[in-house]
């Protein structure tokens, strides 16, 4: 059953595998990530979030630990009218300085898709 959103809410887009991969975390993890996904619903941004580097404005990322791992989630609030979930993957504990560059790549392949299938949807976005 699909939840009717609020007046004010934008929906949530889940690309590629990021929604399967986000419920594969731990309850805790998801329970904080999807309040910083729905702040930004609403036009917000979570105490939590912060930008992701390389791709512009827009894009961020919101990083939960719990039991000693890190989760990470990348969405963007790019678009007026819609929330995309870029990418959900655990933070590899011996690169914690580094983002792998495959999940670098990922991120930047998904706003792409996301771009395309924003203007697919709703037409193209205002600058």
């Amino acid at each position: 059953m699909r939840r009717v959103l609020a007046a004010d809410e934008k929906p949530l887009h889940w690309v590629g595998s990021s929604k399967r991969d986000f419920l594969s975390f731990p309850a805790a993890a998801k329970e904080d990530m999807g309040n910083a996904l729905g702040i930004a619903q609403f036009g917000g941004t979570a105490p939590t979030a912060k930008p992701w580097k390389g791709l512009g404005p827009g894009v961020l990322e919101d990083v939960e630990s719990h039991d000693g791992n890190a989760y990470r989630a990348v969405y963007t609030v790019r678009f007026e009218k819609a929330v995309y979930v870029l990418h959900a993957f655990p933070e590899e504990v011996s690169v914690r300085d580094r983002t792998a560059k495959r999940d670098v790549d990922l991120v930047a392949e998904r706003l792409n898709t996301a771009e395309r299938d924003y203007e697919e949807h709703h037409g193209k976005q205002k600058r």
